[in-house]
């Protein structure tokens, strides 16, 4: 029988694989894709897998598959930070999962490796906007400003390059990307040796310098909300562009909607970073919503919500 590895396909769900790979080797099959597909342990075929580790992946939104697995007799091992739902009890269950609102699954894995590989959990928080919780993990490693700009860099890039509506959209499918800093037990040799770092690069620098000239469509003192077009880069920079946007205004509240071909919206959503909760309950009153307290989403959102979704956004994070 085979060992899966399921993960997300963004900054945290890589690294935090790559740390617990380096630390416990062993062959698997991958299973992964863009940030919004969340759906991914349903992708274990029935009677194939003797283990699996799931990754920074939501257990509510693929309950109905872990009880699947478990019920074949799989052995699961469960690393996550978002809203679980109900947490079953098993004996081929192991479960470490915290939802701290600047916790990400990197540091759950960091606590269980003892820090083994501290500095991938660095460039997996960074990644998922958790700069505070990143410089506090980095103390250890003694590394000059400049290491740890390239490492939170590393973060932002490998987090940008997992949006997208599908695959197609991005730079790199994250399996791929995988392989590639799957070599590196120190994340700043990545920096230095592979191309795909500078390539990342050059793409985020192109797709933010396309985000540069948007305005507001909804803006008061707690709130800004802004609307994307339906163009591949747009989908590629809503997240870090939301990050970017919570980072410089800690105390408000953030919303992306970018267009799909079918007019409707994927949405992503920041908590003001000097309160950040509240981002998870909220899109979790749409259809297609889930995520964490202090950043959550909505794949898609038809136009006919629009408005519902502004004045739950407006009456979720109030001034």
């Amino acid at each position: 029988m085979q060992h899966f590895d399921v993960f997300n396909g963004d900054a945290d769900g890589l690294c935090a694989l790559q740390q617990l790979r380096l630390a416990e080797p062993r062959d698997s099959i991958l299973v992964t894709g863009p940030k919004r597909e969340i759906d991914l342990l349903g992708r274990v075929p029935s009677g194939a897998a003797g283990s699996v580790t799931v990754l920074d992946v939501s257990m509510e939104k693929n309950r109905a598959a872990l009880d699947r697995l478990l019920a074949e007799g799989v052995s699961v091992t469960y690393f996550d930070h978002h809203f679980p739902g109900e947490i079953p009890s098993h004996s081929a269950l192991s479960t470490h999962i915290e939802t701290l609102p600047d916790k990400g699954t990197s540091l759950l894995v960091d606590d269980y490796l003892a820090g083994r590989h501290r500095a991938w959990a660095v460039v997996g928080t960074f990644g998922d906007n958790f700069d505070r919780a990143a410089r506090r993990a980095a103390e250890p490693l003694a590394l000059g400003a400049e290491a740890i700009e390239q490492l939170r860099q590393l973060g932002i890039l490998l987090n940008y390059n997992g949006y997208g509506a599908k695959v197609e959209d991005l730079h790199y499918a994250p399996d791929d990307l995988f392989g590639r800093l799957r070599p590196y037990a120190d994340p700043l040799d990545f920096v230095a040796e592979d191309a795909a770092f500078r390539a990342l690069l050059d793409g985020y620098q192109s797709d933010m310098a396309e985000v540069g000239s948007l305005r507001p469509a909804v803006e008061d003192d707690a709130h800004r909300l802004f609307i994307l077009p339906a163009e591949p880069w747009a989908r590629r920079a809503s997240g870090v562009f939301a990050n970017d946007l919570a980072q410089q205004e800690p105390g408000r509240a953030h919303a992306i909607l970018t267009r799909l071909a079918d007019a409707s919206f994927l949405v992503s959503v920041r908590a003001p970073i000097a309160r950040p909760t509240g981002a998870d309950d909220l899109c979790r009153q749409f259809a297609t919503g889930g995520g964490r307290k202090a950043a959550a989403g909505i794949n898609r959102l038809p136009e006919a919500d629009y408005d519902r979704f502004v004045d739950a956004f407006q009456a979720a994070f109030r001034s």
